[in-house]
This record gives structure tokens, sequence and C-alpha cells, in this order.
């Protein structure tokens, strides 16, 4: 019985790991050029909390500064109801560049944050793999430095979407709105 249950943690382990190496990261990341604001254009993901709220969603406003010690501090402002809704989340720096971490003091859920391509002047492809009690999740953002992406960008975020194993129906490309963008200065 001990034996069956440490090789299920460790195939757990083991997934849990190649998960990590399967999501790639920008070659040369450059974390200064990742700086300033963003317009959230697509989310994917297979989380409870994104199938519940995804009807509700619209694009939001980003804006990523680093911090003294070299984090990324990610300020996000987005529409709920009918109000404008901001919220803070430090990303701490890995030993890989284009990778991060951060635990949700909320949920108490961790993340790993992994920028996968971006030219910096354009587009962001970013990739979070989720891990909480209840299990775990995978989402995927697609930033503009614009509200709007050239549709070859957009199937770029779909097809990464789709090669994470997320479905059509949990990949969203975000409506536009002016609501709270002049808010996120």
């Amino acid at each position: 019985m001990q034996a069956t249950l440490l090789t299920i943690l460790g195939l757990a382990l083991l997934g849990t790991l190649h998960a990590q190496e399967s999501i790639p990261v920008q070659t040369d990341f450059q974390q200064d050029k990742l700086t300033g604001r963003w317009y959230s254009i697509g989310m994917a993901s297979n989380s409870n909390w994104f199938k519940e709220k995804r009807h509700l969603m619209k694009m939001c406003t980003t804006i990523i500064s680093t911090t003294a010690e070299g984090n990324l501090e990610v300020t996000s402002t987005y529409p709920k109801g009918d109000q404008c809704v901001t919220r803070n989340s430090l990303y701490t720096t890995t030993e890989q560049p284009g990778r991060f971490s951060y635990t949700s003091p909320r949920w108490g859920s961790k993340h790993n944050i992994h920028v996968v391509d971006t030219n910096y002047k354009e587009y962001a492809l970013v990739a979070t793999q989720i891990s909480k009690s209840t299990g775990s999740s995978i989402m995927v953002l697609l930033y503009s430095r614009t509200k709007e992406l050239s549709p070859e960008r957009l199937e770029m975020f779909t097809q990464f979407s789709r090669e994470q194993g997320l479905t059509d129906d949990e990949i969203l490309i975000l409506p536009q709105t002016d609501k709270c963008m002049a808010d996120a200065a």
C-alpha cells in the first residue's frame, strides 16, 4: 500500500515537472523590454473559474514594471459590473529568465508563469500553470501594446492554447471595451 502511494506521488511529481518543461520560454528574454502598458486581448484556461466567468470577461489593461529587487509588479485593471477593479501581483524571478512564480494571497494557488513568445513592441504570449489544493489548471494570455492584433497573432494564440490541451470553448478573444481603460494609467 505504501509503495503504491509512493509510486503514485512520484508519477504525479514527474508529470508536474514534465509539464513545466513542456512550456517554452522566450529565447534571450529581456525583462526590461516587457515593462509598460499592455492590453489583454485573449485568454484561455481549463479552470472552473474561467468556465464560470468567461461570459462576463472583457479586455483589460495591464501595467508591468520592475521592482528594485528585479521582480515584476503586474497591475491589471478590468471592468467588473459597473466598477473598475485593480489587481496587483508580484511575479518573482526564477533561475530561468522569462519564467516567474507567484502565490495568490487570496486563494493560496501557486502560479508558474512562462513568457512564451514576445517581440516586446507588439505582442506577448504568456502561459501560466496554476496549482492549488483542488487541482491544477493552465491559463494562456495574449497581450498587445494596442487594442487590436493581426489575425496571424490571434491564430498563434489559439494554436498555442490548443497545443496546451485547451479546447475551443476554453479559448476566448476578449471583447473590446473602453470601460476602465483610462483608469489604468
